[in-house]
């Protein structure tokens, strides 16, 4: 049976096997793009994030029995760590949802973050398409920490929940330091601990109070609180026309940021290859430079004419 034919039909081997080939960027996982395009667009994605230690993969597989109730088929992508030995995921996420993991309607994957960001959207975006087309109609994914990274998966996936917790000592500050702009809710994680009211409340002041009023929760993994209400309030926002709408603007932008990715693309490969042939041509011009016998403004309208010589730049 043809890969894509077995991934539409929800075959987890298929769906794993597609995920690894879009990761390593397999001219295969092209083609399985192409076929399965049509059948994307479904899928919730919801991206969680916030700093190392706020409970975020212990809170993610607590939440999927309540999501469940309420319908949705859930899959997981976790961004893990990498290893900078061997440059794969650390998965200590898989650890921390081996619940999850035994679930058989629940699909989980790990990517290695491997220290960039560029890429990670690009392999985000068609992972999620993969398991759209395979039937998950909600897909949660989380974050290494926070960070650029998680600027990047925010713009990949529905609603971006940030999650802090009054352990990791630092969260007012990471309040402040930029993650009031992404968040579409704000999670005060292990409310059963000390100092878990001073911030919830930090988190109303600091944010609920903002012009875009994004919702503020409590949850517990221990005690269960608030977990049920947080599913409650995404299962209701995403069903909102307001919603609906928003979305649709943003599939433009997704849509818009993939089109720059792949043009720009296909000129950094034309760059490399002109480099290639042309070394000679352009250690001139650096050489050039380097004497002062030109400037960078002439050396790069002469460097896009050895690149494009059929097009006025």
């Amino acid at each position: 049976m043809d890969i894509v034919d077995s991934l539409i039909q929800g075959d987890k081997r298929a769906i794993a096997r597609s995920i690894s080939l879009i990761d390593d960027d397999d001219p295969q996982s092209h083609e399985i793009l192409k076929k399965i395009y049509n059948r994307t667009g479904n899928a919730i994605t919801i991206g969680f994030t916030g700093p190392g230690g706020a409970g975020k993969s212990t809170l993610i597989g607590n939440l999927i029995p309540f999501f469940k109730k309420l319908g949705y088929k859930v899959a997981i992508l976790a961004v893990d760590p990498t290893s900078p030995l061997t440059g794969g995921a650390i998965l200590g996420d898989r650890v921390r949802m081996q619940s999850t993991m035994d679930d058989e309607d629940v699909f989980m994957r790990s990517f290695g973050s491997r220290g960039t960001v560029g890429g990670i959207s690009k392999s985000l975006r068609n992972a999620i398409r993969i398991l759209d087309s395979a039937g998950y109609n909600l897909i949660l994914v989380e974050s290494v920490g926070a960070g650029q990274l998680e600027i990047e998966i925010s713009k990949v996936v529905n609603m971006t929940v940030v999650v802090f917790s009054p352990n990791t000592g630092d969260s007012i500050q990471a309040v402040k330091a930029g993650l009031t702009e992404i968040g579409d809710i704000y999670i005060a994680n292990k409310s059963d601990i000390e100092g878990a009211g001073i911030l919830y409340y930090s988190l109303l002041e600091l944010i609920g109070e903002t012009p875009r009023k994004p919702l503020i929760v409590k949850t517990s993994s221990k005690t269960t609180e608030g977990l049920q209400e947080f599913c409650l309030n995404v299962n209701t926002i995403v069903k909102s026309n307001q919603w609906i709408q928003k979305q649709k603007q943003k599939q433009k932008q997704v849509l818009d940021d993939e089109l720059k990715e792949m043009v720009l693309e296909k000129v950094k490969q034309r760059t490399l290859k002109v480099f290639k042939i042309k070394s000679e041509a352009i250690n001139a011009l650096l050489e050039s430079l380097l004497n002062k016998t030109s400037d960078p403004y002439t050396v790069s309208e002469e460097l896009s004419l050895l690149i494009f010589p059929n097009n006025n730049m």
